[in-house]
């Protein structure tokens, strides 16, 4: 199947891109500068960003889409029809949506908006028959974060496309480079002791990022799933005080934790970004999506993807695998690039999954 994967680069969708090729999908990405983009052998490369009025560029295809930008609407819907000439050129059949800004600030909301609205418009155009996309837990009648809004909100906008979108829900994905198991293993290792916010009694299901991975293939192989809406787990259901306990745990270290009802989630990721190395722009969403519940309560994607569960143990055990038991690994967070690690090939969006996270 010929498929193209936005937020290529990064924590989700690199992984992600390498099973594609191995299941024997042709494959194209979407980068920001395909100079930079550390991209495996055999991926079409596409340059362009969802954010900008510029043009769309397959390089070194053959097809060159630049277009002049101008900052009205008419400038706009050329933008998009450079992006839909390029998947047009690619025949692309389905696509993944890995991108979501990850900073705080007034904007972030309409960063997410614009960069869904150009995505649907062009794969709308384009005739690209399916969508993948990468959401986060949490019930719509709780009050969500901004983040977890702004989530759904670009699932409403994918939906309005001419294409069958599928959505797959995860909570915090649980690997190395994900920000938000980032923070955990370094809050773990450095405080024996922890005062903290009272989103530690919050429950939580994460996910092991090779059983997210699974899952995003395997609806493409799934013609059941297209068309909607299914939430992704682990086994375990786990408060945020025990993820982090037992990450202490395999660390070799112990962690009292002492919640107290007045830290807000400013001055938690404050508190945050003072003992780790996420900066509090990146911080700040990750701790005011920890207020929501994110738990699985819809099991039916059992039906049609076959996914043996990693045990968070296990899951962990594999994201701490390549530690250095001397110093800490440094988040690679960019406040201008992603949040889980990598650049998504999107100024200012981070790929991956989860609002918490990813």
């Amino acid at each position: 199947m010929r498929i193209l994967v936005t937020g290529a680069t990064g924590f989700v969708g690199r992984r992600l891109v390498a099973s594609l090729l191995d299941a024997g999908h042709d494959v194209s990405v979407l980068v920001r500068d395909a100079s930079s983009a550390d991209l495996p052998p055999g991926v079409t490369v596409v340059e362009g960003d969802l954010l900008e009025l510029g043009g769309y560029r397959l390089v070194g295809g053959g097809v060159d889409a630049d277009t002049d930008a101008d900052a009205d609407e008419e400038g706009d819907e050329r933008a998009t029809e450079t992006l839909t000439s390029v998947l047009s050129a690619l025949d692309v059949e389905a696509a993944y949506y890995l991108v979501h800004s990850m900073q705080s600030g007034s904007d972030f909301e309409e960063r997410d908006r614009r960069a869904a609205r150009h995505f649907t418009r062009a794969a709308s155009e384009a005739g690209v028959r399916r969508v993948v996309y990468l959401g986060g837990l949490g019930e719509d009648r709780d009050r969500l974060s901004p983040h977890l809004q702004s989530r759904r909100e670009v699932e409403h906008i994918l939906g309005t496309g001419t294409f069958d979108l599928t959505t797959l829900r995860a909570a915090i994905i649980i690997g190395d480079g994900s920000a938000s198991f980032e923070v955990i293993r370094q809050l773990s290792k450095r405080l024996p002791v922890m005062v903290t916010p009272r989103w530690v009694d919050t429950e939580c299901q994460p996910i092991a990022i090779d059983d997210v991975v699974a899952y995003l293939v395997g609806v493409l192989d799934a013609p059941e799933t297209a068309g909607g809406t299914f939430q992704i787990g682990g086994p375990d259901v786990l408060t945020y005080g025990e993820v982090l306990t037992r990450v202490a745990d395999h660390l070799g270290r112990g962690t009292r934790l002492f919640s107290v009802p007045v830290l807000t989630p400013r001055l938690s990721s404050y508190w945050v970004s003072l003992v780790t190395d996420v900066p509090t722009s990146v911080a700040r969403p990750l701790v005011e999506g920890m207020k929501n519940p994110v738990v699985v309560s819809d099991h039916s994607i059992e039906r049609y993807v076959d996914v043996e569960p990693t045990s968070f143990d296990d899951a962990v055990t594999r994201a701490l695998g390549v530690e250095s038991p001397a110093e800490d690994v440094a988040v690679a967070v960019d406040e201008s690039e992603s949040g889980d690690g990598a650049d998504d090939g999107q100024t200012g969006l981070e790929s991956s999954a989860n609002p918490t996270e990813n």
